[in-house]
């Protein structure tokens, strides 16, 4: 059979049928992005203090039953503790004075026993002050909100059972785009290239015939030649399978590193969208200025897919995203606005990153392993956005430790980057052997060894 991109060279590169089709996969991703970033507001944590609803106790007594505790040298009330109430009680009832007639660093202190009141100045409930994920349950957020985020989608929408809260509010509202792309599943026609690797010639000729229509261009009486031959070859191959992404020696380098690199930019990028609630005051322009700056950042990447190298791209991406995170803790307090822009640029880095590795590893992989590889990485990607939450929280810790942890990643990432093969301007493999062919960086230890064999043949008297 001749080459696949010159069997469909009739139909043109930009006619109808691809215009349509393609608007319509972009507009499946709309919805992908309500879904995700609502948790920036669903799950972010209100101002909160243990609650007191005594009202056996005086007015002084009320204001000051919160211990004040000094948080990077500034005084703050305390969030997860309150003097013990009983001995406040008595106090009271004896008529003393906080401050005055009792030292309160003599108090006992004890948890919230009572639950906690939040803050309504920014949001009226989010998940966390719904189900007081705070304090000591501060490490079942992201794990609860992620699990609860897909249950009440799905609950909310089939049973209708809302109430005044916002945020179930928002969450049906959500649920309701994401049904409407159903259809598509039966209506945006399969890959020609998969079905021919697959052996289903007839079904490819017939989705290519319906686009030559919708171009109104003339297909050829036969688009793949010998067909017969093609499909009895295809059916002759061994089934690959993802076992075969470690077990075939041209792609076992290439899989664990594509992970990597999948999993660094998922996790770098979640994270700091994720993270923007912390940005300023108001989350809302946070979000605004965290998604804005991913519009430069899918530009950026549409004109490193046209006219620069694949590795040369990423490792910029890499290497810009973690330069930021890690000069980020060297900023004065008094600088805010510096540390959002330095997140904001590494945003603007991991945004064009994930644009760019699915096309790259796309062009990596033969037909018969592409769609397997391209799953794989999603996959580990979707690992990467659910474990940034997680990275997130480190920062009980140390402040600056999950900026530390995703800019090391992209380091490590953008290293390994190296090992992989060029792509750029080259055609797609249909084959393990065309993927063999790629030049790719060698040790240098085994150049050398290869470099001297002959040598030593030579002055052997053998």
């Amino acid at each position: 059979m001749k080459d696949y991109d010159n069997a469909v060279a009739f139909l043109g590169q930009w006619g109808r049928f691809q215009l349509i089709f393609f608007f319509l996969l972009c507009s499946t991703i709309v919805p992908n992005g309500f879904g995700a970033f609502t948790l920036i507001f669903l799950t972010d944590v209100p101002s909160h203090q243990c609650l007191v609803s005594d009202t056996n106790i005086t007015e002084d007594w009320h204001k000051s039953i919160i211990p004040v505790k000094m948080v990077n040298g500034k005084p703050e009330l305390s969030s997860c503790s309150r003097y013990r109430l009983d001995v406040v009680r008595n106090l009271s009832a004896l008529g003393y004075i906080p401050g005055r007639d009792v030292n309160l660093t003599d108090l006992e202190q004890e948890n919230c026993v009572d639950g906690w009141s939040y803050s309504k100045d920014i949001y009226e409930s989010t998940v966390v002050s719904e189900f007081d994920l705070v304090c000591s349950d501060q490490w079942k957020q992201p794990f609860t909100t992620l699990i609860f985020f897909l249950g009440v989608v799905f609950g909310s929408f089939f049973s209708g059972q809302l109430s005044d809260r916002d945020w179930k509010s928002l969450l049906y509202a959500l649920s309701v785009p994401s049904v409407v792309f159903i259809p598509l599943w039966w209506f945006v026609p399969e890959s020609p290239r998969w079905l021919i690797s697959q052996g289903r010639v007839e079904e490819a000729e017939a989705i290519l015939r319906k686009a030559a229509k919708w171009n109104k261009v003339q297909a050829p009486n036969a688009i793949f030649e010998d067909c017969s031959v093609t499909k009895a070859e295809t059916h002759s191959k061994e089934q690959y399978t993802v076992l075969d992404l470690l077990r075939l020696s041209s792609v076992r380098v290439t899989t664990p590193i594509v992970c990597l690199m999948s999993f660094s930019l998922c996790a770098g990028y979640f994270g700091l969208s994720f993270n923007v609630a912390q940005l300023s005051a108001d989350p809302y322009i946070s979000c605004f200025l965290a998604a804005l700056v991913e519009i430069p950042g899918y530009i950026s990447s549409w004109v490193a897919l046209r006219y620069l190298p694949r590795r040369l791209s990423l490792i910029g991406c890499f290497l810009l995203g973690a330069l930021p995170l890690f000069f980020i803790q060297l900023v004065p307090e008094n600088l805010s606005n510096l540390s959002l822009t330095l997140e904001l640029v590494g945003k603007y880095a991991f945004t064009t990153g994930i644009s760019l590795i699915f096309a790259y590893v796309a062009e990596l992989y033969p037909t018969v392993l592409r769609n397997t590889a391209t799953g794989i990485c999603m996959a580990v990607s979707r690992i990467g956005s659910c474990a940034s939450p997680f990275v997130l929280n480190l920062r009980v810790y140390f402040t600056y430790l999950p900026y530390i942890i995703l800019g090391s990643l992209a380091v490590l990432s953008a290293f390994a980057t190296l090992f992989l093969p060029e792509s750029f301007k080259q055609p797609l493999p249909e084959t393990i052997q065309q993927v063999e062919e790629r030049e790719r960086m060698k040790c240098p230890c085994k150049s050398r060894n290869k470099t001297r064999l002959p040598v030593r043949q030579q002055d052997s008297p053998l």
